[in-house]
This record gives C-alpha cells, structure tokens and sequence, in this order.
C-alpha cells in the first residue's frame, strides 16, 4: 500500500467548505480590531497602574494591544490567504457559543456561578458538542464540582456563589 499524497489532498478538499475570499479576511479582522480597541479602553478604565504595581487594568491591556496589532497585520497581509471559509450553516454554532458566553457573563453576577456554569458546560457540551445527555450531564456537573473545590475551597477565590 503506497500513501498517494494528491489523493489525501484531494479527499481533504472535499471536506472543507468553500474559501471566504478576500472580504472574510478583512471582516475578521475588523471585527477582531474593534474587539481589541473595546478591550484598550475598557483596561484604561480600570487603572493601568505601574509596572512595579500593576493595576487591573495592565494585563488586560496588554493582551489588547497584541489583538489590535495582530488584526491590523491580518488586515494588511491576511487578504491574500486562502484559509478562510464562506460563512454557513456551521458559523451559526460561533455565534450561539457567543451568544451563551454573553449570557453567561450577564447572569453569573446576579445568580453566583455554579447554575449558568452548570448551563453553559451543558449546552456546549450537548447542542454544540452533540454529546449524549447522560454524558453531558455528567461531565456538566462533574466540572461545576471541580470548579468549586479548586476555587472556592482550596484557593479561596470570592467568585459570585450561589449561596
């Protein structure tokens, strides 16, 4: 048996879905740029401090300066490459797991962490996932459960709680 490499590529390309083109690129990386000035301004607002007593907002502004300038490279050099992929039915599962991550970030807050992390490992796991339910439900609690003994008992983190 000989590995025949044009076949592999060939077999390969069937799976992918079409090339986004130029205009992908370039939506990707504005999106990823707005994201990334958001996230300067928010860090600025919560005090950068000094490097020998950094504030909460240092870190955080870091990691924003490095998108910004990796979304202004990929907007510079990025519309030549081949990589993106044409929105589709299968961009809808981005989307949701955005949307639940924001809902997740609204509510936990309001309600303690342990249910919308319990719901959000759930619905990952079993809608976006496509795991069964007795796996997603246990795998959902088995996770919350870690969570609480790592942060809350062993490491004492003031997370929002339920109780």
């Amino acid at each position: 048996m000989s590995f025949d490499a044009e076949a592999l590529q060939a077999e390969l390309a069937e799976d992918r879905p079409p090339h986004g083109g130029p205009w992908s690129q370039l939506g990707a990386a504005v999106v990823a740029g707005a994201v990334g000035v958001a996230g300067l301004i928010g860090s600025v607002t919560l005090g950068l401090g000094r490097l020998t007593q950094p504030g909460p907002g240092l870190w955080p502004f870091v990691v924003c300066v490095v998108v910004t300038v990796l979304s202004i490279a990929l907007a510079l050099v990025g519309r030549h490459g081949t990589d993106t992929e044409k929105f589709s039915r299968a961009s809808v599962q981005t989307a949701v797991a955005v949307l639940t991550l924001l809902i997740f970030a609204a509510v936990l807050p309001l309600i303690g962490f342990e249910i919308p992390s319990l719901l959000l490992t759930f619905v990952w796991l079993r809608f976006l996932g496509k795991e069964s339910w007795v796996s997603s439900v246990a795998i959902s609690v088995g996770t919350v459960a870690a969570f609480y003994v790592l942060f809350v008992l062993l490491l004492q983190i003031p997370l929002p709680r339920l109780i």
